[in-house]
């Protein structure tokens, strides 16, 4: 607890003074291969959201998360999964295809309840991930946003890895034109409140650049075995 603290402590006055500008930025606890003994404290370091990356591994443990927690599905998700998975977070932050958005309009339908969700975008073009190109971008956003079974609630990216985080500065940047633009277009169905974006070794440029949220993992709980 001391060491989370610790970093808490200096991870979220660092990531203030860099999002001043923009109002501030919420930390999400990135909880994939955590027990719930170890994802606990951060409630009472004040983090309200933690992000997981499979879905049985969240069903193996919620019973046991501090009820406060509310949990998003932040890694990509099979069709397959949606039924399991709906009850068990408050967002879907990984929505990056039709037949996703498919499925969660369907069983949410079926559930009588809207699911808020994010589109991710794949702002890079990187082959082996998963999201939206830009140029599909506000389609698919009017499209997910005129469904009765999701709210459509802002924009996540996953970076490429790169040896100095300032490289990636001009994805960041994008990433905040975009989801400026789409707020900005007033799209009927979509807020447009969150921008997820920036994990632990470029949370900085990324608040810096205007992410609403930060998914930190190893920043906040160290190397993981």
């Amino acid at each position: 607890m001391e060491t989370l603290e610790k970093n808490f402590r200096e991870i979220s006055g660092r990531l203030q003074n860099a999002s001043a500008k923009w109002g501030g930025v919420e930390i999400l606890a990135v909880t994939k291969t955590l027990d719930p003994e170890t994802i606990n404290p951060v409630y009472d370091l004040g983090v309200r959201l933690i992000g997981e990356n499979r879905v049985q591994e969240l069903l193996a443990k919620r019973d046991r998360l501090h009820p406060g927690l509310q949990a998003h599905m932040i890694g990509r998700l099979q069709t397959n999964k949606v039924r399991q998975v709906l009850p068990a977070v408050s967002m879907i932050q990984s929505l990056d295809r039709l037949d996703l958005l498919n499925e969660i309009d369907r069983r949410a339908g079926a559930l009588g309840i809207r699911m808020p969700v994010l589109l991710q975008v794949n702002i890079a073009k990187e082959p082996q991930k998963a999201g939206v190109h830009e140029e599909e971008l506000e389609a698919f956003a009017r499209e997910a946003a005129s469904r009765s079974g999701v709210v459509v609630e802002g924009l996540m990216a996953v970076m490429p890895l790169v040896g100095n985080p300032e490289d990636v500065r001009p994805l960041f940047r994008r990433m905040r034109a975009w989801f400026d633009r789409l707020r900005d277009t007033d799209i009927p169905g979509a807020n447009m409140r969150v921008l997820s974006m920036g994990m632990s070794d470029d949370c900085f440029v990324a608040a810096g650049e205007g992410a609403t949220m930060v998914r930190l993992g190893r920043a906040l709980f160290g190397e993981r075995n």
